[in-house]
């Protein structure tokens, strides 16, 4: 087992009146990431909530295909949530994005759904290692395979993947082989829309620790209005 420090923080920010943001922060079965209370949703708490806890004792025990196993417990959440949105909120449903990884041995899996992201840096060099699912993105990827693609601008962020819709979300999974020095942030929107990924490279491979990393980021996350709620998990390799 790789030898790592990790931390975890959230704020509500400055306007929300809630904190529908949740983490996933279980260093003894090496579960870390983030859930985002779907807005303009009721439920939003409660499905990032849900989420969470169906991970963790999904994946507590766990010890085959890790891939296979992160699917599967994305899957067995997203159920959940949707039988739980039909209880609460019959005519909308609940939902919630998800971005978290599992590290067995020395690999980070990484499971995705939604437009929270995770973030990597290796060597200075700084990578987004995932890609948001919104409505943006989607019709980008299908005009490159030749498809005639419109969409209103207004739409341009909403989700085309959550956690809590009917159908059973298709989960990105990535995989990273870890090396002593490298360095993994899982953050909400609430933070990436206030910061430029340049930045958050800079903030990430500056600090000393994954704690000091997580105090600036947030931090400059509500000084610059907090209109959203603001969380992160950092992990600092230290040794494989």
């Amino acid at each position: 087992m790789p030898s790592l420090r990790a931390a975890a923080l959230t704020d509500i920010g400055r306007v929300r009146r809630k904190n529908e943001d949740r983490l996933l922060f279980v260093e003894k079965s090496m579960l870390f990431g983030v859930a985002d209370g779907v807005g303009g949703l009721p439920g939003g708490a409660e499905a990032a909530q849900l989420t969470v806890t169906e991970l963790t004792e999904a994946l507590q025990a766990a010890n085959g295909d890790v891939a296979k196993e992160l699917n599967a417990a994305v899957q067995q959440a997203n159920q959940a949530v949707s039988a739980l949105g039909l209880r609460i909120s019959p005519s909308m449903g609940i939902g919630t994005t998800l971005t978290f990884g599992c590290i067995r041995a020395n690999t980070l899996t990484i499971a995705h759904v939604g437009d929270s992201r995770c973030y990597g840096s290796r060597d200075g060099e700084f990578l987004r290692l995932t890609e948001d699912h919104s409505v943006e993105n989607e019709a980008r990827l299908r005009r490159a395979r030749g498809e005639v693609i419109y969409y209103h601008e207004a739409n341009r962020n909403a989700l085309t993947r959550c956690i809590g819709q009917p159908t059973p979300p298709e989960v990105d999974i990535i995989n990273r082989v870890l090396l002593p020095g490298d360095r993994y942030l899982f953050c909400t929107d609430g933070v990436t829309r206030m910061l430029p990924d340049s930045e958050l490279g800079e903030l990430l491979m500056e600090s000393p620790d994954p704690k000091s990393a997580l105090d600036q980021i947030i931090g400059l996350a509500v000084r610059r209005g907090g209109p959203d709620n603001a969380t992160g998990v950092a992990i600092f390799v230290d040794a494989v």
